[in-house]
């Protein structure tokens, strides 16, 4: 297929950005992978956009004993590690402090109250202030009853009116039941105005463009509908096995770990409404009417539309790859699925008839991250005459990662012949159009949390609905139902995946 590229026209360009006021962030689980990968790079790069407010610290807390200079030290390799340039990081680095201690004891807490009293002074916060739970959740209990015993959650704490926010990182429960006492935990602390429940994936790029696509264009929201498109595929691929989350995803899976919520909420966002406004509440209402319109599973609907899978050992360039039973931390016998393909059909007046397949696997053959819009074929070939009575249909495709870009095809004649068609793909890819290597979806949630803006983030009733759709299944399974086929680690696909599609006279995307 022919490639054509895009060119972005900088007359054209409309760009509205707010930088964060004072602000106060405190991490639990500081020295833990998630904040030395993600966060910290980050809010080093928001610093040095100038996104950061002159009155900004952190304040890292967890069970490590570290002093504020080795606490600085390591974040400083973090950002060496993430290939920051660390020209000017000194005074970055400067605004970070420790507070070291048990996440049960109530004690601790205390002293973080008192740590941040005094840092409030020395910074002149008086804006906002941050608490972010970068922790396994099996911690989060603990965490958020003592912040509420301690009142360390309380704008009467500091002795000053702010605004407390919470990040809570992703799973928000395991299943449905715990969900729901979660949130219960959540909203004795604070109210659901100040939960921030990040999905990084709704940070990306082209996640976000997927607005700006729909609603800001008018050549497409007319063929957003079942009239003109035949289906959508979502995937989510990895290369990469369970690595060292063995403890974490065994008890998971890819139901939990990534159907629930990421893929949820793609289908939201590819399928909802056009909102009335560009405004959190108003997206998040739509997001929500969507995921109240996905037809719920049936017990008998189970082994049709949901298929399960495992990685086994394989090979790729010559180097053995260990199915999942075979890494360390994972029993001989376990029955948890690396791979998750479903499909879902939506009942609305836009999308009846019109189905989402999905996909989610580990040990794949390549990393991989798109939506795809297939739209229906051309009701008849007036190049029958010439052969010409059947060809590919036009698609549009968000690629989200590795590199993020969109890509439609349509047909073309070649020159030359009479009649010769070519496939031509209308490339964006974002890095080539815009020269810019794509920010990293922390630094757009964080500074969104930072600013007040809760569009990206997970409200609770598309937690609660995305676990009522998941539940059924679940449940299935734990009453033994569960088909788990075995694929080949390092393959793209394998025959029951494929069947899913083949089924309805259609086929995953290679």
């Amino acid at each position: 297929m022919r490639r054509v590229e895009a060119i972005a026209d900088n007359w054209d360009m409309i760009c509205a950005e707010t930088a964060a006021g004072p602000v106060s962030l405190v991490v639990f689980g500081a020295s833990g992978d998630l904040a030395c990968r993600k966060l910290y790079p980050s809010l080093y790069q928001l610093y040095r956009r100038e996104l950061l407010a002159g009155g900004f610290y952190l304040v890292g807390c967890g069970r490590s004993v570290y002093s504020d200079d080795t606490f600085r030290d390591m974040v400083k390799r973090s950002l060496s590690d993430a290939g920051e340039d660390l020209a000017g990081a000194q005074d970055f680095l400067g605004r970070l402090f420790f507070c070291s201690g048990d996440y049960d004891d109530l004690a601790f807490y205390l002293r973080i109250q008192e740590r941040l009293t005094e840092l409030d002074e020395r910074y002149t916060i008086q804006g906002c202030r941050i608490f972010y739970l970068s922790l396994p959740p099996f911690l989060y209990r603990a965490v958020i009853d003592r912040m509420r015993e301690s009142n360390l959650s309380c704008p009467a704490a500091t002795g000053r009116m702010q605004h407390i926010r919470m990040i809570v990182e992703k799973p928000f429960g395991d299943d449905l039941h715990s969900a729901k006492e979660l949130d219960s935990r959540l909203h004795r602390c604070f109210d659901e105005s100040q939960i921030y429940r990040i999905d990084h994936y709704l940070g990306k790029e082209t996640v976000q463009n997927l607005l700006i696509f729909r609603f800001a264009n008018s050549i497409f929201e007319p063929l957003w509908n079942r009239n003109f498109i035949d289906h959508i595929q979502i995937t989510i691929a990895e290369s990469v096995g369970v690595e060292h989350r063995a403890g974490y995803y065994d008890k998971s899976g890819a139901m939990r770990d990534m159907f629930q919520n990421h893929l949820l909420q793609l289908v939201s966002l590819v399928g909802m409404e056009p909102p009335a406004s560009f405004e959190a509440d108003c997206i998040r209402d739509e997001k929500a009417k969507l995921l109240r319109c996905i037809h719920p599973f049936t017990e008998d609907e189970i082994d049709r539309c949901v298929v399960a899978g495992q990685y086994g050992p394989g090979q790729v360039n010559g180097e053995r790859l260990q199915g999942y039973c075979e890494e360390e931390g994972v029993p001989a016998d376990s029955q948890t699925e690396t791979f998750l393909a479903a499909k879902l059909t939506i009942d609305n007046w836009r999308w009846k008839g019109v189905p989402f397949y999905l996909r989610t696997g580990k040990r794949m053959d390549r990393r991989m991250t798109e939506i795809v819009i297939t739209f229906r074929p051309v009701a008849h070939s007036m190049f029958g005459v010439a052969g010409l009575d059947a060809f590919a249909a036009n698609t549009l495709r968000f690629q989200i990662q590795p590199e993020e870009g969109m890509y439609l095809s349509l047909q073309a004649k070649r020159p030359g012949s009479k009649l010769c068609m070519s496939g031509l793909k209308l490339a964006v890819d974002y890095q080539t159009v815009f020269g810019m290597k794509m920010p990293e979806a922390y630094q757009r949630l964080l500074l969104d949390c930072m600013t007040g803006d809760p569009m990206l983030f997970t409200r609770q009733d598309s937690v609660v609905l995305s676990w009522q759709i998941v539940q059924p299944v679940l449940d299935y399974w734990a009453k033994g139902g569960k088909k788990l086929f075995r694929y080949v680690a390092g393959q793209a696909a394998f025959g029951a995946a494929d069947a899913l599609m083949q089924r309805d006279g259609r086929s995953w995307r290679v």
